[in-house]
């Protein structure tokens, strides 16, 4: 807004102006002013009419800005929804693929840690054979000796034979009218073959027992080729065909390999323990052995585990304590599609181990998880292995098979009582679970009841 002073000023200058255009259009005749006020209207109406225009096509203007900045806004917050949508995906993977990272990392750690262990072994086992092979060199110049002196004392045998023939010449009593030889000079001989000291010696060579064993054996026994005596010898007794095998209790069938297939023993642990026996009957056809029990707590999802997946070697099993401590164990008989017993024994006592397979100990082993403990609390699955707890399972870690009998114990199981349980004579005491705490049985699991083994599917 201007000043007073200003507006008093333009009025003093326009007044005169406007009046003097006034005279000039008085002295001017009528039919020169009509057209002046014509165009002036038309100038003020072409004026309007632009204004009009210009006012409208502003409107119009920021009527389809407006429109423009609400559809531009719709597009952000949709690309911002599906950004944060990504971005949570994202973080999901991040999340499980380190998640995963760390546990190949575990892995490798033990994996290097047993390599290494096995080295040492093979080390020790080499400086051993080195010591076997420098006993049997040694052994090797004893029996030449030994054949050298064979051979002395057969020469020498030989001639006191020859000598001995000579003195029973000697010895004969002469005939009636016949005179006694001249006797040779005498000379120190050896004690004739009548004598009573050699018949002593050979009475107390017959007397020496007979061995048991032939020749072949009693060699392949000094090489160490002689296996120990297996179930059907003499020294043990054969064990039951497994169709004799009965008062199993349920059995669970994993007709695939899904991970639907599930089964959740409930309760879990209620107690940490520091000793643990898991034996079960078996039977799969596949070409792997899967994942036969599995344990997670929400601070490790491996805290027992018994793990095997396609791309490990045939019937080789991990069986984990408090990942990544781990003992691979040889399970390839259990492959052949038949029922087989399997019990893993573990105590933290020394961190002693032993698996035992149809009443045989075919792995055993200490220093594993020496004084842990397994926390209680947790989610105990079998046929699946646990990436979180109850859940994050792989198709290719899943069992397919049948399992039966399957328990558990808080003690060592000794082997008088493993053969029992193999056998079907006695069911050790003091289980802590059995396939009668399955609480929830997912997929397509059949769970069946079998009176005797050879029953069961």
């Amino acid at each position: 807004m201007g000043s007073p002073h200003r507006k008093g000023a333009f009025f003093l200058i326009f007044v005169p102006i406007y009046v003097h255009g006034a005279l000039s259009q008085e002295a001017r005749p009528a039919v020169q002013r009509k057209p002046f006020f014509q165009r002036l209207r038309r100038l003020e109406e072409q004026a309007i009419a632009s204004n009009y225009n210009l006012s409208y096509n502003i409107d119009a203007r920021f009527r389809s800005l407006a429109q423009e900045s609400q559809a531009m806004a719709l597009a952000v917050n949709q690309s911002q929804a599906a950004m944060q949508s990504d971005l949570g995906h994202l973080k999901t993977w991040m999340r499980k693929s380190h998640r995963r990272s760390r546990k190949v990392d575990s892995r490798l750690l033990a994996l290097g840690a047993t390599l290494s262990e096995r080295s040492q072994q093979r080390a020790l086992q080499r400086k051993e054979q080195e010591a076997q092979r420098e006993a049997l060199s040694s052994l090797a110049l004893d029996l030449r000796a030994l054949q050298d002196t064979l051979a002395r004392l057969m020469h020498v045998v030989q001639s006191q034979g020859a000598r001995l023939d000579t003195l029973e010449g000697w010895l004969q009593v002469p005939g009636p009218g016949t005179t006694a030889p001249a006797w040779p000079p005498t000379q120190p001989e050896p004690p004739s073959p009548s004598s009573p000291k050699l018949q002593g010696s050979r009475q107390v060579l017959r007397a020496l027992p007979e061995p048991r064993d032939s020749p072949q054996d009693f060699a392949d026994r000094l090489q160490g080729k002689r296996e120990p005596p297996g179930p059907g010898s003499q020294w043990t007794q054969s064990p039951e065909r497994p169709g004799e095998i009965c008062n199993i209790g349920p059995a669970l069938i994993f007709p695939n390999a899904s991970t639907e297939n599930v089964v959740f023993l409930s309760p879990g642990f209620l107690v940490g323990l520091r000793a643990l026996s898991v034996c079960s009957w078996i039977r799969t056809a596949s070409g792997y052995l899967g994942t036969l029990l599995s344990y997670a707590t929400e601070e490790n999802d491996n805290k027992l585990v018994l793990h095997g997946r396609d791309s490990l070697a045939p019937g080789s099993i991990h069986f984990v304590i408090g990942d990544p401590a781990f003992r691979e164990l040889p399970l390839q008989p259990l492959l052949d599609g038949q029922w087989h017993h399997v019990c893993v024994i573990w105590t933290s006592i020394l961190g002693r181990y032993w698996l035992h397979v149809d009443r045989r100990l075919v792995a055993t082993g200490s220093r594993f998880r020496e004084g842990y403990e397994i926390p209680p609390g947790g989610s105990l699955v079998l046929g699946q292995e646990q990436d979180s707890m109850g859940g994050g399972f792989d198709s290719s870690e899943s069992f397919m098979g049948s399992v039966a009998g399957l328990a558990m114990w808080d003690r060592v199981l000794v082997p008088r009582e493993v053969s029992h349980l193999a056998t079907g004579k006695e069911f050790p005491p003091g289980a802590i679970l059995t396939l009668a705490n399955a609480a929830s049985v997912g997929g397509f699991v059949q769970r069946v009841n079998c009176t005797c083994l050879e029953l069961c599917p």
